[in-house]
C-alpha cells in the first residue's frame, strides 16, 4: 500500500511494488513523482528524511537527509553584511546544501532492491510527457509564483510560459527528466559534482549567496538511531535532532497521564491539555533540538517518564499557560510526506521538503528543480544551541513517524516490534502537532485512519509555546469561547490559513493478519491505494 499526495505519486510507487520492490524503492519513486507533480513543497534542491521499517528484525532505523549550512557562512559574516537578528526567508543566504538526492541514493543502497533507473522511471515519464496539475497544488503554485518564482533567479522554469499553472493544465519539466537520468545513471555524484553541481553553486553565487561547489561535495547523509518513548503501551518512533520529532514525543509523554477517552474529542477540556502539552513540548524543543555534531543534546532525560511527570504538573487545567520556558531534565528525572508498506511487511516513512513552498524560488538553469531556503531556521543569537555556524544542519521540521507494538505487548509469541503504523503530517511547525492529534484519534479513540486525519485540527501556528492557536472549521464556537476564556490566544479557520493544519497519511498494519487499512488527507489531492 501507498499513501501520498497527489496519486500520480501513489501509482509510481505502486508501480515499483507490483514489479517486486520493497518499501524504501517504493518510497523513493513516490518521492521523486512528488518532485515532478508538487514541486510546490518539494524537490531535488530540498531534503528528506526517512524512518525504515525492517519486518525480519523488527527494528527501525533512521536517516537524516538534510544538508548543512555553506562552509564560508557565520555569525561574523551575516554580521558584516548587515543580518544581525534575522535573516529575510527566500535570501540566498538561506540555502543549505541540498540533502534529498543523497537521502534517496543512500535509503536505497542499504535498503532497496532495485536500480535507481527502475525507480526514477516512473518519474522521468511524467517529467517528460507532462501531467495535470491538481487543484490544491495549483493553489499553492499560484501563491509560491507571486512569493518567490517571478522574483527568483531562473524561477520561470517552473511556470508555463511566465504563469503559474491552473487546475487541469498540463506542465511538463523536461530539465528535472534530464537531471533524474543523470542521478539513474551515475548515482549521487552526478548531482554533487559536475554540471548540476556547477550549476547549482553558480545560481547561488549569482544571487549573492556564498555555498560552493566544495560545499556540495563534501555532502553526506547519516544514519542515525531513532528516537521513542512509549503511548498507551505501544511504542512511537521519530527521527532524533536535528528534526524537532522530540516535540510529538514529549507531548506525549505528558498527554499519557491524562484520561483523554473519557473527554468529548473536540470538547475544550481535551484540546486544552493537547494545546498545553504541546506548547510545553514546544518550550523544549525550540530550545534543545539543534545540530547534535555541535553540542549534547539530553535526549534520554528528556524523554523520561519522570521528566514528563515533572512538565505535567505546570499544565493548570483551567487556564493557558503561555509564558513556558523550556526545563532542565536531570538523570533523575518536524513538504511531502508518504507512507509504504510492502507485501512483506517492510514500511517506510518517508517526508522530502524545499521548506517554504518553492523555498527560495532559485532554480539552477535548466535543471528543473528549485532550492530550499532551510537555513531560515537557524537563531542567529550566538548562545542559542541552533546558532547558525559553517557546516552545521539547522532546526528541521519535517518528520517522518512510525508506531510499532513492542515485543509481547500483545501476544507472547511476539519476539520483535511489530509494525502498527507507518504516518505522518506535513506543514512546518504544525508537524508534530498533526502527529499528537492523529495519534490519539488512533490510540484513545480508536478511529480508522481516515476518520482520524479528517478530524479537525489546531495549530499553534508558529511553533512557539506561547502562540497564537488556529482552529479548523468544524470545531464547535462553544469550544472555542471557552477556550478563549481559558486564556488562549484563538485564532478561527480563514482563508489565510488554508494549508496550515497540514496534510497527512497513515497506514496501519494488522500484526496478526497483516490487513493494511489506510487514509489519505482531505486537505490535500492524494489519496491511498494498494494492487
Amino acid at each position: 500500500m501507498v499513501a501520498a499526495s497527489p496519486p500520480l505519486a501513489v501509482a509510481a510507487g505502486l508501480e515499483l511494488l507490483s514489479s517486486g520492490g520493497n518499501a524504501a524503492d517504493a518510497a523513493v519513486a513516490a518521492a521523486a513523482a512528488l518532485n515532478v507533480t508538487e514541486p510546490t513543497s518539494t524537490g531535488l534542491g530540498g531534503d528528506c528524511f526517512a524512518l525504515y521499517y525492517e519486518a525480519e528484525s523488527g527494528t527501525v532505523s533512521a536517516l537524516n537527509g538534510s544538508g548543512r549550512a555553506p562552509s564560508g557562512l557565520s555569525l561574523e559574516f551575516l554580521k558584516r553584511n548587515g543580518f544581525e537578528n534575522e535573516l529575510p526567508d527566500f535570501h540566498p543566504f538561506t540555502i543549505t546544501v541540498p540533502g534529498a538526492c543523497a537521502g534517496w541514493c543512500d535509503l536505497i543502497e542499504r535498503c532497496g532492491t532495485k536500480p535507481m533507473s527502475d525507480i526514477l522511471a516512473p518519474a522521468v515519464r511524467l517529467a517528460e510527457h507532462g501531467f495535470p496539475v491538481a487543484p490544491v497544488t495549483a493553489y499553492f503554485w499560484k501563491r509560491g509564483f507571486e512569493k518567490q518564482l517571478k522574483h527568483a533567479p531562473g524561477g520561470l522554469e517552473l511556470t508555463n510560459d511566465g504563469r503559474p499553472p491552473q487546475a487541469g493544465d498540463i506542465f511538463r519539466n523536461p530539465g528535472l527528466a534530464r537531471t533524474m537520468r543523470k542521478i539513474a545513471a551515475d548515482g549521487k555524484s552526478a548531482f554533487y559534482e559536475g554540471e548540476i553541481a556547477g550549476a547549482i553553486a553558480s545560481v547561488i553565487q549569482q544571487a549573492g549567496g556564498c555555498l560552493t561547489l566544495d560545499d556540495l561535495a563534501a555532502h553526506r547523509s547519516t544514519w542515525e538511531s531513532p528516537i521513542h518513548t512509549t503511548y498507551r503501551g505501544l511504542r512511537v518512533w521519530e527521527c532524533p535532532p536535528n528534526g524537532q520529532g522530540l516535540t510529538a514525543l514529549l507531548a506525549l509523554n505528558i498527554l499519557e497521564g491524562f484520561d483523554l477517552s473519557e473527554m468529548g474529542a473536540l470538547s475544550a477540556g481535551r484540546l486544552h491539555l493537547l494545546i498545553e502539552a504541546m506548547r510545553l513540548a514546544f518550550a523544549d524543543s525550540r530550545w534543545y533540538v539543534a545540530d547534535p555534531e555541535f553540542g549534547d543534546i539530553p535526549l534520554n532525560q528528556l524523554l523520561s517518564k519522570g521528566y514528563a511527570v515533572q512538565r505535567r504538573k505546570l499544565i493548570d487545567p483551567h487556564r493557558a499557560g503561555l509564558d513556558h520556558r523550556w526545563g532542565s531534565p536531570t538523570l533523575s528525572s518536524d513538504t511531502v510526506y508518504l507512507s509504504v508498506v510492502d507485501g512483506y511487511g517492510n514500511a517506510c516513512s518517508f517526508i522530502n521538503s524545499n521548506y517554504m513552498g518553492f523555498g527560495t524560488g532559485i532554480v539552477p538553469s535548466g535543471w528543473g528543480f528549485s532550492l530550499q531556503n532551510r537555513g531560515a531556521n537557524f537563531s542567529l543569537d550566538p548562545s542559542h544551541p541552533n546558532a547558525l555556524a559553517p557546516g552545521k544542519r539547522p532546526y528541521h521540521t519535517i518528520i517522518p513517524a512510525m508506531v510499532t507494538v513492542p515485543a509481547g505487548n500483545s501476544s507472547p509469541s511476539l519476539q520483535c516490534e511489530q509494525l502498527y503504523a507507518c504516518f505522518g503530517v506535513m506543514g512546518g511547525f504544525m508537524q508534530p502537532q498533526g502527529h499528537v492529534q492523529v495519534l490519539t484519534g488512533l490510540i484513545d479513540d480508536g478511529l480508522s485512519p481516515q476518520s482520524a486525519l479528517d478530524r479537525p485540527r489546531f495549530c499553534i501556528v508558529n511553533g512557539e509555546a506561547g502562540g497564537v492557536t488556529a482552529f479548523e472549521d468544524g470545531i464547535p464556537p462553544d469550544t472555542l469561547q471557552e477556550l478563549s476564556s481559558m486564556g488562549h490566544p484563538v485564532e478561527p479557520a480563514s482563508s489565510e490559513l488554508f494549508g496550515v493544519f497540514g496534510l497527512g497519511q497513515v497506514i496501519l498494519r494488522n500484526s496478526e493478519n497483516g490487513v493494511l487499512c489506510a487514509g489519505s488527507d482531505h486537505r490535500a489531492d492524494g489519496c491511498a491505494m494498494t494492487y
